[in-house]
C-alpha cells in the first residue's frame, strides 16, 4: 500500500487519528507529497475541528476560496466548542450567502449557539430554514432542536435583545448585499406555522412536544432530551409519564434518564420513588456513574436524609465538582454548617477547582456561623478566581457580609454588580432589615418594583422584616395585603411571623392572636412569638389560651414551659410555677442550654452559660 493511499484512508476515516500530534503529522506529510485538494483540506479541518484546534482549522479554512460544506460545518462546531458563538452564527450566515446548502451536520452545533446565546428569535429563525430544507425529520437536528426550545423555556431576561445576536452578526459579516439578505430572510423565517403557536402560546415547551411528536425515529437522546426539558420546567407530571412511554418503546432509561427524573422527586419530596430510582440505578449497575452519584446526594440532601446522600457520596469512585458541590449544598441547606466547610476543604485538598456555585453554596454556612474571617478569605479566593463578576456569587457575598454585621461591605458590593436578580435584592434588603436600618430596606424594596423586578416569596419576608424591627405597622399592613393582591402570592408563615411579631411589639396582643387563628395550620413557633410577647406585656390570661395552642401542636416544647412559667412567676403566681414545673418533671422535659458564637482570633467557638473550658 502506497503513503498516498495510506493517507487517503486516514482522511476519509478521521475517528483513526487519536491525537492532535497525529493530526498534524498527517498534515504535514500531505503537503510534503502532493498540493492538498480542496476536499483533503476540508477533511483536515474537520480533523483539527474533532480536536478543538481553531487556530489550525481557521488558518487551513481561510486558504480555500470556496470552502465546501464540510469545511463550514466544522468551523462552526469549532466557534460553538470554544464559546465563540455569534461567529458561529455569522459564519453560517455567510455559507448560505456563498449559495452553499447546509446539511443535517450543521444545524446541531448552530442550534446549540441559539440556546447558549438565549436568543429565541434566531432560534426560530434557523428552525425556519431547518423546514424549509426538509431536515425537519432528522433524528440529531431534531434531537437539537427540542434541547434548544427546552433550554429556551427557563430563560426569563435574555442576555441579549431580542435581536441581540443577529444585529453582531451585522458587524462581523462584511457589508455585502448578499449577506444583508440572508440576515433580513433569517428575521423573516419566524412566521413558519407552529412557531406563530409558540408565540401564541408563550411556551418553548409546546415546540418541543411538536417536534417530537413530528418524529419518524426517536433514540434514547431523543426521549431524554423532552424528558429533561419537561423536568427542568416544571412539567413534572409529563416528564414521569415519558419515562413510561420510552419502556413501552422499548428504550431502557440511561444514566441521563434517570439524573432528570431524580430532582422531580425531590421536588416533590417523595423520598419512597427516589430510593426506587436508587434501587434501580443499583440493579443496572450505574452506581459507579458520578453524574448519578451527584442527583442521587442532592436527592438525598433536599429529602433532609443527610446520612443518606453522605453514603451514596462515600461510596463514589470518582468525584467531580459537581459531587462536591451537591454534598456542600446539602450539608449547608440542612443547617450542618461545619460539615460544610469540611468539605468544602477536603474539595480543595482533593486538587479539584471551585466553580461559582461551590462558593455560592459555601458562603451562607460563613454567614450563618457568623465567621467573617473564613469569608474574607472566601472572598480573597473569589477575586483571585476572578469569579467577582458572577451574580450568585456576588449575591452570597451580599448576604454574608450583611449577615457579619458588615452592612457597608454588603452594600458596596451590591452597588458594584452590573445586574441585579432577585436573590441580590433580596440579600441587601433583608441585610438592611436585620440592621434595623427599615427605611434603606423599603427604599431599596421599592427600586426593585421601579426596575421591574416582581418581588417573591422572600422578598416580602425581607420587607416584613425590617417593618417590624421599626414598628411600622402601616407599612407593613400594606406589604401584606399586596402579596396576594398585587402579586398572587399566598401569605406564608414566616409572613404571618412578622405581622405577629410587629402586632406584638406593638401591644395589640388581641389583633396578633387573631391574625394567627386565621391562618390554616399555625405552627407553634408563630405561638412562641405571641407568647413572648404576652410576657413583655404582662399578659397573663391571653399567655394561657397562647400556650395552650402551642401544647396542641407540639406538646413537649420546652421554649413555651420556660416562657409560661416566666409569666407566672413575674404576677406572683407560684403555685401555677410549681404545677409547670412538676409537669415539666414528669414529662422529662428539660430547659436547653442557650449558647452563643463569639468570633476570637480567627476562630468562632461555642459559649454556653455557665461555660468554664474557654480561657
Amino acid at each position: 500500500m502506497t503513503a498516498q493511499t495510506i493517507f487517503r484512508t486516514l482522511l476519509d476515516r478521521p475517528n483513526i487519528i487519536s491525537s492532535k500530534y497525529q493530526a498534524k503529522q498527517l498534515h504535514a506529510q500531505i503537503l510534503k507529497l502532493e498540493p492538498a485538494s480542496p476536499t483533503h483540506l476540508s477533511r483536515l479541518i474537520s480533523i483539527y475541528s474533532n480536536f478543538n484546534l481553531l487556530h489550525d482549522s481557521l488558518l487551513l479554512f481561510n486558504t480555500l476560496h470556496s470552502p465546501p460544506v464540510l469545511a463550514y460545518k466544522s468551523i462552526i462546531r469549532c466557534y460553538v466548542a470554544n464559546g465563540l458563538l455569534v461567529q458561529s452564527v455569522a459564519l453560517f450566515l455567510q455559507m448560505r450567502a456563498s449559495g452553499k446548502q447546509p446539511d443535517h451536520h450543521v444545524f446541531p452545533s448552530l442550534l446549540k449557539s441559539c440556546a447558549l446565546l438565549s436568543d429565541l428569535k434566531l432560534g426560530e429563525s434557523i428552525h425556519g430554514c431547518i423546514i424549509r430544507l426538509g431536515m425537519d425529520f432528522d433524528l440529531y437536528t431534531c434531537n437539537a432542536l427540542m434541547n434548544m426550545y427546552g433550554k429556551l423555556q427557563k430563560v426569563i431576561e435574555p442576555a441579549l435583545d431580542q435581536n441581540g445576536s443577529l444585529n453582531q452578526a451585522r458587524y462581523i459579516l462584511p457589508k455585502t448585499n448578499a449577506n444583508n439578505t440572508i440576515l433580513n430572510q433569517c428575521y423573516r423565517k419566524r412566521n413558519c406555522s407552529y412557531m406563530a403557536e409558540v408565540d401564541r402560546r408563550g411556551s418553548m415547551m409546546d415546540s418541543v412536544k411538536k417536534v417530537f411528536e413530528m418524529m419518524l425515529e426517536r433514540d434514547v437522546v431523543s426521549w431524554n432530551t423532552v424528558i429533561a426539558g419537561n423536568a427542568e420546567n416544571g412539567k413534572y407530571e409529563e416528564a414521569l409519564m415519558l419515562v413510561r412511554e420510552m419502556g413501552n418503546d422499548n428504550l431502557k432509561p440511561d444514566s441521563f434518564t434517570l439524573s432528570s427524573v431524580l430532582p422531580i422527586f425531590t421536588e416533590y419530596v417523595d423520598l419512597h420513588k427516589g430510593k426506587e430510582i436508587h434501587a434501580y440505578v443499583i440493579r443496572h449497575g450505574f452506581d459507579n456513574d458520578v453524574f448519578i452519584g451527584s442527583s442521587l446526594v442532592g436527592m438525598y440532601a433536599k429529602c433532609a436524609r443527610v446520612e443518606d446522600a453522605l453514603q451514596v457520596f462515600n461510596i463514589l469512585p470518582q468525584r467531580d465538582s459537581i459531587s462536591w458541590n451537591s454534598i456542600i449544598a446539602g450539608c449547608v441547606q440542612n443547617g450542618l454548617f461545619d460539615e460544610g466547610l469540611r468539605f468544602f476543604h477536603q474539595m480543595l485538598k482533593a486538587k479539584v477547582k471551585p466553580v461559582p456555585v461551590s462558593f455560592s453554596s459555601i458562603m451562607p454556612a460563613c454567614a450563618n456561623l457568623m465567621a467573617l474571617h473564613l469569608g474574607k478569605q472566601l472572598h480573597g479566593f473569589i477575586i483571585r478566581g476572578g469569579y467577582d463578576d458572577n451574580i450568585f456569587v456576588s449575591s452570597s457575598l451580599v448576604d454574608m457580609y450583611a449577615k457579619c454585621g458588615y452592612i457597608k461591605v454588603a452594600r458596596w458590593i451590591f452597588d458594584r454588580m452590573d445586574v441585579h436578580d432577585m436573590v441580590s435584592w433580596t440579600a441587601i434588603i433583608m441585610g438592611y432589615a436585620l440592621h434595623g436600618q427599615a427605611c434603606h430596606a423599603i427604599s431599596l424594596f421599592e427600586q426593585m418594583e421601579m426596575q421591574g423586578v416582581r418581588p417573591n416569596y422572600v422578598a416580602f419576608v425581607a420587607v416584613l422584616t425590617a417593618c417590624s424591627h421599626a414598628g411600622m405597622m402601616n407599612a407593613a399592613w400594606r406589604y401584606f395585603n399586596s402579596m396576594t393582591q398585587n402579586y398572587g402570592i399566598v401569605p406564608g408563615l414566616e409572613h404571618y411571623a412578622c405581622m405577629a411579631d410587629l402586632l406584638g411589639r406593638a401591644g395589640k396582643l388581641d389583633e396578633a392572636f387573631e391574625l394567627i387563628s386565621s391562618m390554616h395550620k399555625p405552627a407553634g413557633s408563630i405561638w412562641l412569638s405571641l407568647l413572648s410577647a404576652c410576657r413583655v406585656h404582662k399578659n397573663v390570661d391571653l399567655a394561657e389560651k397562647v400556650a395552650n395552642k402551642i401544647f396542641e401542636v407540639d406538646p413537649e416544647n420546652n421554649g413555651a414551659y420556660i416562657l409560661l412559667s416566666n409569666i407566672y412567676a413575674a404576677a406572683q403566681r407560684w403555685k401555677d410555677v410549681a404545677k409547670l414545673q412538676y409537669l415539666m418533671r414528669n414529662k422529662g422535659i428539660k430547659k436547653t442550654p442557650a449558647f452563643s458564637w463569639i468570633e476570637v482570633k480567627n476562630k468562632t467557638p461555642v459559649f454556653v452559660s455557665g461555660d468554664k473550658s474557654h480561657p
